[in-house]
């Protein structure tokens, strides 16, 4: 016997006990491979798992409960590996993995974390309980060092993995302190058992760092939760009590299977020309079976085809008033009518318009933000002359002009092609009003009886042809009925034990075995024959019927029903896809315009930041031409007047407390004084009811909350839409929706003109940017 662990290392005994211990190691072994072998992504494998390595357990358990261990190492055995101790190391080393299959299997299922965490901590005890066997003597200087570390790792990583799930079931509990000091002993147990254990597997390895970094996420999270929310005292990890754990697995005990008095031990070994009859037997069966099967199946098929032939029963049917649609086209009509049919119609076409004036209204009101912006600059760069020295409005507005008469083209031409799907809806309305009736069965034509019978035998051509029907549809049954009587005898066919009685060739055997096959055959034969017989009387009545009925104008009638619809559901599905094009272009339409024109707005605050620089930077230099005028006058009371070009211009029309809102009082500090005044001057606009309060400009002007609109104004709320209510059904994502926070003022404007991209481009034939 070679030890499993030091293949070096071998004994040979004539002991008895020494080959017990030997058979019952390897039994354990080749249970462990049997799980290790198990596909754990699927249900099936997980048990299969599981089982397979509590059995392993139960082996190696036997090996050392047993005495069957000691009773080696008495007799001399010196490899360690069927040792008591190996044996119980072992033990719970399979223990561990079974837990850990349940583990795998709770997770997947998503188990409350309160329950994963009892589960994860089992599987580390277990593992913790085989690392302790595995550094004490004799095992500690036997073992690999990576046998070792990689039992110490995973224990740590179930301790961990526990402490991560009771820290969740802690966050919804919302006890922050404690979920903090779990996570940390947690992560530290991984740490401490990273540094010590070597050599481990990679996976294995990056699964511990998975799971360190998805606790450090969560620790980072809880600890600024309770820095900023709870303010919670973190508790010590030695006052913290022991996790709970749930075992949920034990060692198969295999007395029973052990048992050598027990006949099911040897109950499957069979003798090789047993078994090779028992084959040849098993193939004659089949080919009967398999024979059999195709003859139902072929008969079943040739009933469908004959009776789609001649229209059954859909025509009997028909004539009762329970009309039928083809199943494909039936569900085309459903997602028609289940998507508003073309009633619905109307509803789109105004939401549509709703949507084109919308779009509409945002391009004027964008427009009229950068004209009044431009009328004001041309109003101070005429009353200042040379001193208003900042770039004129249209050569900084120019490419976003040019945007916006693009998008206005667009506009136009959106409208002309909602104008063409209205039209088209009105003029197809006739065609697509046939998709509205509920259900749809009614729109088909039915049988109707003669107007004047001849003989007055309609009831009866139509009773025995429904009679007929029934009678074929019995024969189906029993069809079905017959192919799963043959699949029971094959089933509970075992002729193993007279094989095994019977010596010498086994033909005669055969044959008597397989002639309790011949009935079921018989009767499978005589129902194929009495369905032909049957299908052929079938269409003799199914013409009778038809002609008596006029069946052929019924099936041009219906045919042609079936087309309108199918013409109505193409035309309703063209119409409609041309409307989601206009919906999607109007709502990229918005989002571009909506971009621009806070851009624009930007613009605007810039501009006007700049504006009031540049009137008091003009009445700074005034204030100082004034007193520099004064002090002249009095040294000299009558001197000449000053140049028409140095007066001082006159102020503003509409500004008529400028002077006192920006001029330094006479005789005080000469830095302006930036006072809330008491009626707005032109250049000072509101902020845009639409965009976010602007930034705190970096230069010394002050802060733009002060020049806006008196308290007492009223003012639009943030997602204010320009009075137009919101669609019904739809809002697009302009709609209270966060606006960016506008760019912060330089010394010069922002340049608006960095316009976004145009909307994204549609492949409708309608709606196509230019």
């Amino acid at each position: 016997w070679h030890d499993a662990f030091k293949t070096n290392k071998k004994v040979s005994l004539p002991s008895v006990h020494l080959e017990k211990a030997a058979v019952l190691f390897n039994l354990g072994a080749v249970y462990s491979q049997i799980a290790l072998a198990a596909d754990r992504t699927t249900d099936v494998g997980i048990r299969t798992a599981c089982g397979a390595f509590q059995s392993a357990a139960g082996a190696f358990a036997w090996l050392r409960e047993s005495g069957v261990a000691a009773k080696a190492v008495a007799a001399g055995a010196t490899t360690v590996d069927v040792t008591p101790d190996c044996a119980a190391m072992l033990e719970k080393l399979m223990l561990a993995q079974a837990q850990e299959c349940f583990f795998e299997k709770v997770i997947a299922g998503g188990k409350p974390p309160a329950l994963c965490s009892k589960v994860a901590r089992q599987v580390g005890v277990f593992y913790e309980e085989a690392y302790a066997a595995l550094c004490a003597p004799p095992l500690s200087q036997h073992f690999d060092r990576t046998w070792v570390s990689h039992v110490q790792l995973k224990a740590a990583q179930f301790y961990a993995d526990a402490c991560y799930r009771f820290s969740l079931d802690l966050h919804q509990q919302e006890e922050i302190a404690q979920e903090i000091a779990r996570l940390k002993i947690g992560m530290n147990a991984l740490a401490d058992a990273k540094k010590a254990a070597k050599g481990v597997a990679a996976p294995l390895l990056d699964s511990v760092n998975k799971l360190e970094s998805n606790m450090k996420t969560n620790l980072d999270r809880a600890m600024k939760e309770n820095n900023s929310v709870y303010l919670m005292r973190v508790p010590e990890a030695g006052t913290l009590g022991a996790l709970p754990a749930a075992s949920l697995v034990k060692s198969t005990s295999l007395a029973e299977v052990l048992d050598a008095s027990n006949e099911r031990l040897f109950s499957s070994l069979v003798p090789d020309g047993s078994m090779k009859a028992l084959s040849k037997y098993t193939e004659m069966v089949d080919d009967i079976i398999r024979t059999q099967a195709e003859k139902l199946q072929q008969s079943s098929e040739i009933t469908r085809v004959r009776l789609k032939e001649m229209d059954l029963p859909d025509s009997i049917l028909s004539l009762e008033g329970n009309v039928s649609i083809p199943a494909d086209l039936k569900e085309d009509v459903e997602a028609v009518q289940i998507s508003g049919g073309p009633a619905g119609l109307e509803a789109e076409l105004q939401q549509l318009r709703d949507l084109n004036r919308v779009n509409q209204e945002l391009l004027v009101q964008t427009e009229e933000m950068l004209q009044k912006e431009a009328s004001e600059d041309a109003q101070f760069r005429t009353q200042f002359g040379s001193r208003w020295t900042r770039p004129q409005s249209s050569t900084l507005t120019k490419n976003i002009q040019d945007r916006l008469n693009l998008f206005a083209g667009n506009l136009k031409k959106a409208a002309a092609s909602d104008a063409l799907i209205e039209r088209d809806v009105k003029e197809s309305y006739p065609l697509m009003s046939i998709l509205d009736r509920r259900p749809i069965e009614s729109a088909l034509p039915s049988i109707s009886r003669p107007i004047m019978s001849l003989d007055g035998n309609e009831d009866a051509i139509v009773g025995a042809l429904k009679q007929s029907l029934r009678q074929l549809e019995s024969l189906g049954a029993q069809r079905a009925g017959l192919e799963d009587h043959l699949k029971e005898m094959k089933r509970k066919d075992d002729i193993l034990p007279k094989l095994m009685a019977g010596v010498g060739a086994h033909d005669d055997l055969f044959r008597k075995e397989i002639a309790k096959y011949d009935p079921i055959c018989a009767e499978i034969a005589d129902n194929i024959v009495a369905q032909e017989q049957l299908l052929l009387q079938i269409q003799e009545q199914n013409a009778q019927f038809a002609a008596v009925f006029n069946l052929d104008d019924y099936k041009v009638a219906r045919e042609r029903c079936y087309k309108q619809i199918a013409a109505a559901v193409a035309k309703y599905q063209a119409i409609k896809k041309n409307m989601n094009d206009g919906l999607n272009f109007y709502v990229s339409l918005q989002d571009a315009t909506g971009k621009i024109q806070q851009q624009c707005s930007d613009f605007i605050m810039t501009r006007n930041i700049q504006c009031r620089e540049m009137i008091e930077d003009v009445q700074r230099k005034l204030a100082g031409f004034n007193l520099s005028s004064s002090s002249h006058n009095t040294n000299t009371p009558r001197s000449s007047s000053v140049p028409p070009d140095q007066h001082s211009p006159s102020p503003p029309p509409h500004a008529p407390h400028a002077q006192s809102s920006y001029g330094a009082p006479p005789g005080g500090d000469p830095r302006p004084v930036y006072s809330q005044p008491e009626s707005r001057p032109p250049y000072s606009q509101p902020y845009p009811t639409y965009g976010a309060p602007p930034q705190q400009p970096p230069y010394g002007a002050a802060h733009p909350g002060q020049y806006q609109q008196h308290p007492q104004q009223h003012q639009p709320p943030p997602g204010h839409d320009y009075g137009q209510p919101a669609y019904p059904g739809w809002r697009g994502p302009y709609y209270n929706g966060q606006q960016p926070q506008p760019q912060q003022p330089g010394p010069y404007p922002q340049a608006p003109y960095s316009a976004p991209g145009a909307y994204p481009h549609h492949q409708s034939n309608y709606y196509r940017p230019q």
